[in-house]
């Protein structure tokens, strides 16, 4: 059965302090009206997991993720954290290949595959993103961008670890442009993804994988976009900063 998830990726956003706030406040709404049925993710940045994993730990309700991991377990790589440094911390999921990670940093997706496998490894789930940009959108090959993506990263992952990975389908265009998906154009590429894993891992794994959207979502057009029958959540960027904002889109899965 796949589970309906929601995690909030709040990029180079909030210091310790915003952050433990907004986590603590996170957590009030929902133990004022639990939504059992729902994995609720936070994913602040590196410097705010530690303290932010103890209070999760002591109160319960939301999930950790990191925003990223190195694929290497060790070594001489100045400023980057290994997935063995996330997991010894409590961290359960990290964010890979976001679009902002493919378009400033050039991450390819053999880079996207060896994280993911690294991640695996330790016993952290990857959220991995794929998605298109509008130029090929526009010029009809946002299917063939997707699935190049997925071919050379989630495709080649292990079959015995596939039931471990989440997917977030983030339509680059729709990121923070005031541009939207509607709702048929994002369920048309989940069941296209959907596809993808059923063709690669057979019919239940693309019955159990949970496919998330990830293009400027928010409480004015969750329920709608959640509605959708291969959607299965959200990957939420700004609107994961304001904890009723936040908490109202974990409510419209």
């Amino acid at each position: 059965m796949r589970k309906k998830i929601v995690a909030g990726n709040w990029k180079m956003n909030n210091t310790l302090q915003e952050g433990l706030a907004l986590t603590f406040r996170i957590i009030d709404l929902l133990k004022e009206k639990p939504v059992p049925d729902v994995k609720v993710i936070v994913a602040p940045p590196f410097t705010s997991l530690h303290p932010i994993c103890e209070l999760i730990n002591k109160e319960g309700y939301v999930h950790l993720a990191a925003q990223d991991c190195h694929q290497e377990k060790s070594g001489a790589f100045t400023g980057e954290v290994s997935s063995d440094m996330l997991f010894d911390l409590g961290v359960k999921y990290v964010i890979l290949g976001h679009s902002e990670r493919r378009q400033y940093f050039n991450e390819t997706d053999a880079q996207v595959l060896a994280k993911a496998e690294a991640a695996l490894d330790v016993g952290l789930r990857p959220i991995i993103c794929c998605g298109e940009t509008l130029e090929q959108r526009n010029k009809g090959k946002h299917f063939a961008a997707v699935k190049k993506q997925l071919k050379n990263s989630l495709l080649k992952i292990n079959p015995a670890e596939i039931a471990h990975v989440i997917i977030a389908y983030e339509p680059v265009w729709a990121i923070g442009t005031g541009e939207n998906a509607t709702p048929e154009q994002a369920q048309e590429m989940h069941a296209f993804i959907r596809s993808l894993v059923k063709r690669k891992f057979k019919k239940e794994a693309a019955n159990t994988i949970s496919i998330l959207y990830g293009g400027s979502c928010n409480s004015k057009n969750a329920k709608e976009i959640f509605s959708q029958p291969d959607i299965d959540g959200g990957l939420i960027g700004g609107a994961s900063l304001k904890a009723e904002e936040f908490v109202a889109i974990v409510r419209a899965v």
